[in-house]
């Protein structure tokens, strides 16, 4: 997640050398952290917060962060908007995220495989479809689905 707002700073830095900065690309995120978590497995280092995001406002969200200032990473449920769909519920305490542009692949290295997907969100304040665009845009990775033909080397 990202704002062009100033915001608040995590409060709860983890012990890291002195100059390390947190700034993965999408494959590393999505093989060394999402992969991991969804598998149980021990991440690198524990430097990406658990918080439901949709239960706060974005500006609400740094100081639940546990390392970041201007850009900061959090592990969070993906709830459902309808119990037997497969829409997601983004509605946030005063507001929405409204998904923004195409999803884009995140591939592998050497570009043959399709590992996950990277879908841009924009916060509005308010209730759809009346609601205000604000300046915080948040990215969301999801793995892709293992049965998957989207999971399949490319050709």
């Amino acid at each position: 997640m990202e704002s062009t707002s100033s915001g608040g700073g995590s409060h709860h830095q983890p012990r890291l050398p002195p100059g390390f900065r947190f700034h993965p690309t999408d494959e590393e995120l999505v093989v060394h952290y999402l992969k991991k978590k969804a598998a149980s497995a021990p991440l690198p280092v524990a430097i990406i917060a658990e918080v439901d995001l949709y239960k706060y406002d974005p500006w609400e969200l740094p100081s639940k962060a546990s390392f970041g200032e201007q850009e900061w990473y959090f592990f969070s449920p993906r709830e459902r908007k309808y119990p037997n769909g497969e829409r997601p519920n983004r509605a946030a305490t005063s507001g929405y995220w409204k998904a923004t542009g195409t999803d884009k692949p995140i591939l592998t290295a050497n570009g043959t495989q399709k590992i996950g997907v990277k879908k841009a969100l924009v916060f509005y304040g308010g209730k759809p479809p009346k609601g205000i665009k604000s300046n915080w845009i948040m990215h969301e990775y999801r793995l892709v689905d293992k049965n998957s033909s989207a999971n399949k080397p490319l050709e």
